[in-house]
């Protein structure tokens, strides 16, 4: 067993309220400068929608991610020789038209046009060239706009859904969307890695985070094709590619990342988890319909004292072990069962969990007893395949078991708190959930009550341990430092 430590996350898209904080705020922080005009670290999209890039999830044009070959996996734009031979020319990069033409206004035409009778207007200018433009598209172009049959339509999650669903779901009565927040997955069996030539993107052995190393990136763009999620961006400007970091410096300090901090609807959770790397390999080549279950068994308990042993033999601080087990991302994921991976069927076993947006009722429904507070899986506006295609591979099964969870949640708050639900009803719920009463509070309270320290739960990321030498330094008359003995613990 090799037990390694990984900063997980989840959103939980019930709260998430379309504000574009989040993006705002890494932004400014990370990606406001040359070159990364067009470069969304953090973006949020509407489903159903095409996204940022456009298009993101059609792996047959852009060729990201894994597939299946024999017992074991291949890249699906090939192996760093495949890469090679396509440094000059590789037809599977996202185009500039796929993000956007970063552009800015011309302000200064409103505050020093000449007296007249027409209104000034600031005209839209490229921030490329400096030229006049027409704005066309930008990172959240199609926001709200689930019911167009421009933007909308075209989502490649509902190529599996029958032609009356896909008619309903543009009907203006059973119109319907939630939002996707989306920042780099720091996956376990990352593509970008994997696809790099140079070797420039690597894992952090404490916790896992994907970073770019700016010295021996060559510019050769490998990780934007391989990266299923499209969450690394080329930096025209330095010729350098540059991707999420987590806000390690942040972390590091003990602070949550930017868009965590900053996130108006309380969605994002973050907190550490122990997994076993020997599964690693098993559980990226599962069928289908076994990688959500697969992925899950990679993790492993922290209250397990043989995990907990192991973890310490292998160079885990007990710190972060108690970290684990106070991390909310364990609790929804393993522990309740209600957070999934996005497209887990890319194969890179990401590391950024979501809880699905809870169907909305149909006005019909609300009057339909017990169970109509709500809805039923069938009746929903937003179709169980269509969710099934975005969060476990097209197996419905598991998206109705979060569900009934979800559901069950909400019918035993509202049998305890409002007390218009009979409480048998409410059991009853529960029961076929397979869940307990004080799961079901627990869940409550993590959703709707948990302060920041209970939501963002930061292991010591033990950076000076990894960095400081080996032995003492003493300082020495004019000659700068020595060693002398080795710290105590060494």
């Amino acid at each position: 067993m090799d037990v390694r430590s990984q900063i997980a996350t989840v959103f939980h898209l019930d709260k998430c309220i379309g504000c574009h904080t989040c993006s705002v705020a890494c932004k400014s922080q990370w990606t406001d400068r040359r070159g990364m005009e067009y470069a969304w670290w953090n973006n949020v999209e509407t489903k159903p929608g095409t996204g940022y890039p456009v298009s993101w999830e059609d792996q047959e044009q852009y060729q990201g991610g894994w597939k299946r070959q024999g017992d074991g996996l291949k890249l699906r734009q090939g192996g760093r020789l495949a890469s090679l031979s396509r440094i000059f020319s590789n037809p599977s990069l996202p185009v500039l038209d796929d993000y956007y033409q970063p552009f800015t206004y011309r302000y200064g035409d409103l505050f020093d046009a000449p007296a007249g009778a027409d209104q000034p207007t600031a005209r839209p200018v490229s921030l490329l060239d400096g030229k006049p433009m027409e704005i066309a598209s930008g990172p959240n172009w199609d926001d709200d706009l689930s019911g167009s049959n421009v933007y909308a339509a075209q989502d490649p999650n509902l190529a599996g859904l029958s032609a009356g669903e896909r008619a309903e779901l543009q009907g203006i009565e059973r119109m319907v969307f939630f939002y996707l927040p989306r920042i780099c997955n720091h996956c376990l069996n990352a593509a970008c890695v994997a696809a790099c030539p140079s070797g420039a993107i690597y894992k952090r052995g404490e916790d896992g985070i994907v970073l770019v190393n700016q010295d021996r990136c060559r510019g050769w763009r490998m990780c934007v094709s391989a990266c299923p999620y499209k969450k690394v961006y080329f930096n025209w400007s330095t010729g350098k590619s540059e991707k999420c970091i987590l806000c390690y410096p942040r972390l590091e300090a003990g602070e949550p990342p930017a868009c965590f901090h900053t996130c108006v609807g309380r969605i994002r959770y973050l907190g550490v988890l122990l997994y076993d790397a020997d599964r690693l390999a098993r559980a990226a080549a599962a069928p289908d319909a076994e990688l959500v279950a697969a992925q899950r068994a990679v993790l492993l308990d922290p209250r397990d004292p043989a995990v907990a042993e192991a973890a310490r033999r292998n160079g885990v601080p007990d710190a972060v072990v108690d970290a684990a087990r106070r991390s909310p991302v364990w609790r929804f994921v393993k522990e309740w069962e209600i957070a999934l991976p996005l497209h887990p069927e890319y194969r890179t076993l990401p590391m950024l969990f979501y809880v699905p947006p809870l169907l909305p009722a149909m006005a019909q429904d609300a009057a339909g007893g017990e169970a109509g507070f709500f809805t039923s899986l069938e009746r929903a506006r937003l179709p169980v395949r269509y969710l099934a295609s975005l969060f476990t591979a097209g197996d419905e099964e598991q998206v109705r078991a979060t569900y009934r969870k979800l559901m069950a949640v909400r019918l035993h708050r509202r049998s305890t708190q409002v007390g218009d639900l009979p409480a048998a009803a409410a059991a009853r719920a529960l029961a076929e959930a397979r869940l307990g009463a004080a799961d079901a509070e627990a869940i409550y309270r993590l959703t709707a009550l948990a302060g920041m320290d209970e939501r963002i739960v930061i292991p010591p990321m033990m950076r000076e341990g990894l960095t400081e030498p080996t032995v003492e330094p003493q300082r020495q008359n004019a000659a700068g430092f020595a060693y002398l003995r080795a710290p105590p613990g060494r």
